[in-house]
């Protein structure tokens, strides 16, 4: 797994039953695609059962056209009733699959094993989409299968009886909780949707807010968003800059014997450390 596959700055998604959509997903650059048989296909056994044999020759060209180019599919949640069969799309070739509505961390284990039927071991990008899926965040992000996660916010209010609002304080705590199990986890959290398609502001906003609470990247459903989640949750040319001279002054400051130190008039601590390093990690990455 690349480092642009562990912590990806921008996911996106296209239908399983679009196959020119599919083989146009490189164009806007995406660190990472996934062909969707869950929300983008309609809930009913013949429009599953059509879209599953086109998704994965899709996903099969596409491969083959951009190698380079991680690509998932997302099944439907482990207990729906079109589980077992999307199971049949999936090949070693795919970057890993993306598992939604993912409530406790028996859901895992059952998607592990279920894969294992197929002769896969295919890391797991979890969803989570509800409220037992964020209240077991932690357990859930831990089992060694999972590699990635991302939260789902409109289900996720769906699932609670809410309300979605501009402001977004009804998914905040839920948001934050994600973003921490991810980081207790070691894996990388992915951010909301912005179904606003048309609106690059409110996608720029939401997903500043997104790096704020830790966030690696974003979810876009459209491929205008990507260029904009790279803009946000990729480093500028000034925090790179600032990072080399940062890790230059320690390293310096190491070599005279000084433990601590100042920087550009701020005493330096292992954080602050930490975080020039990830910038430089990402830069390296992108």
């Amino acid at each position: 797994m690349t480092l642009a596959v562990a912590r990806p700055r921008s996911v996106l998604f296209a239908p399983g039953n679009r196959p020119e959509l599919i083989a146009k997903l490189p164009r806007s650059a995406p660190d990472a695609v996934v062909i969707d048989l869950e929300d983008a296909i309609p809930g009913t056994p013949d429009a599953k059962d059509s879209a599953r044999p086109v998704a994965r020759d899709a996903a099969r060209d596409l491969i083959a056209a951009a190698p380079h180019l991680p690509v998932f599919v997302r099944v439907n949640a482990p207990h729906s009733p079109y589980f077992a069969d999307d199971l049949a799309v999936l090949t070693p070739e795919l970057a890993g699959v993306v598992v939604p509505k993912l409530e406790a961390v028996a859901d895992v284990q059952l998607v592990v094993e279920a894969m294992s039927t197929h002769g896969l071991t295919l890391p797991l990008l979890a969803g989570l989409e509800t409220g037992a899926g964020v209240w077991h965040a932690h357990e859930i992000l831990s089992h060694p299968a999972v590699a990635w996660a991302y939260f789902g916010a409109e289900d996720y209010v769906a699932d609670l009886g809410g309300t979605r609002t501009p402001g977004g304080l009804e998914v905040l705590y839920a948001r934050s909780q994600v973003a921490l199990a991810a980081r207790l986890a070691g894996v990388a959290a992915l951010d909301i949707v912005v179904t606003a398609l048309n609106d690059p502001d409110t996608f720029r906003a939401d997903a500043m807010q997104g790096r704020a609470l830790g966030y690696a990247g974003k979810l876009c459903i459209h491929p205008a968003q990507v260029a904009l989640a790279h803009e946000v949750f990729g480093a500028t040319p000034a925090e790179v800059a600032r990072a080399h001279a940062l890790l230059d002054a320690a390293h310096a400051a190491g070599a005279a014997g000084h433990g601590a130190f100042s920087f550009e008039g701020q005493m330096v601590d292992e954080p602050m450390l930490a975080r020039a390093r990830a910038i430089l990690a990402q830069e390296d990455s992108a």
